[in-house]
């Protein structure tokens, strides 16, 4: 009886903490393998980004920032242009995607009949849409604002449009999932007390979920201020010399610029793109430290 004890605690423990005692060939094997794969990715990134650091190390100043892109001057070309257009198109893909996205997953989540055959057909497309390819969105993009009367090519609100398209699925997603974590009692208590579905949405469910909404979004956001192919079925010009001021206005991308000077032939354009990739990934990272910061500040242990 004891032994049988002993043997169900064991097995109690496995099960909570997702541990096993077993050091068999085969589980040693497949953990060597596990560990082989993370450490060979990881050292392949680091090599990555050290020979681009090493690679664009002569233009880290401030002309690389401050100016814009030259052909004539390729040792004082820079990203300025790219880098206004990337945080005019970054703001309006948040305040078109983010409020749409947070109100569909509220609905498909607190409101919606899972039984409804158009909720169903919702349900399997938006799980389709997180896996489409980025350039698909490029193209539903275009076929938008063409829709839209806008014949000119390249806008920001053009951009903006194309990647929304192409970080809602996720904002949905991550947002319901950050829905469901908030307990039922929560719901339940609310409802008790004489509030409405609606105000028990508004005023409990969505500011318990806010730290997981706002991680995943940001998330959705430094993915999409990455992309290249969507910018580029809209017809953005990667030569653009000017800041843009509006939504009707021009625009380039620093991840265009970047694609479109490491195929140029003057060694000056490859080792700016470089330097160039680093600021990329310096701003991807932060928006990455700026989602960490939020989900441990705000975090809540139900």
């Amino acid at each position: 009886m004891t032994n049988v004890a002993a043997t169900a605690a064991r097995e109690t423990v496995v099960l909570s903490t997702g541990r096993s005692r077993d050091r068999n060939l085969k589980s040693m094997a497949f953990l060597l393998a596990l560990w082989f794969s993370l450490f060979f990715g990881v050292m392949v990134l680091l090599v990555l980004i050290v020979s681009t650091v090493i690679d664009g190390a002569p233009r880290f100043d401030g002309e690389l920032l401050t100016k814009y892109s030259s052909t004539l001057r390729p040792e004082q070309t820079g990203y300025r242009a790219g880098i206004l257009g990337s945080v005019w198109v970054m703001v309006t893909t948040a305040a078109l995607a983010v409020p749409l996205g947070i109100a569909a997953a509220l609905y498909l989540e607190e409101f919606a009949n899972p039984k409804r055959w158009y909720n169903q057909i919702i349900e399997v497309n938006l799980q389709n849409l997180a896996a489409v390819p980025s350039i698909v969105y490029g193209l539903l993009a275009v076929a938008a604002v063409t829709a839209a009367g806008i014949t000119e090519r390249g806008l920001v609100i053009s951009g903006a449009v194309a990647l929304a398209l192409l970080i809602l699925p996720v904002i949905i997603i991550t947002t319901r999932e950050a829905v469901r974590a908030v307990p039922r009692e929560i719901r339940d208590g609310s409802l008790a007390l004489g509030a409405t579905v609606w105000q028990t949405t508004w005023r409990q469910t969505l500011p318990s979920a806010i730290p997981g909404i706002a991680t995943g979004t940001i998330l959705g956001l430094s993915r999409a201020i990455g992309e290249a192919a969507p910018l580029l079925m809209i017809g953005t010009a990667t030569a653009i010399r000017f800041d843009p001021n509006g939504l009707m206005s021009q625009f380039t991308a620093l991840p265009l610029q970047i694609y479109s000077e490491t195929s140029q032939s003057r060694e000056e354009l490859r080792v700016a793109a470089s330097a160039a990739s680093i600021v990329l990934l310096v701003m991807i990272l932060a928006l990455n430290a700026l989602a960490i910061f939020i989900r441990n500040k705000f975090h809540r242990t139900w």
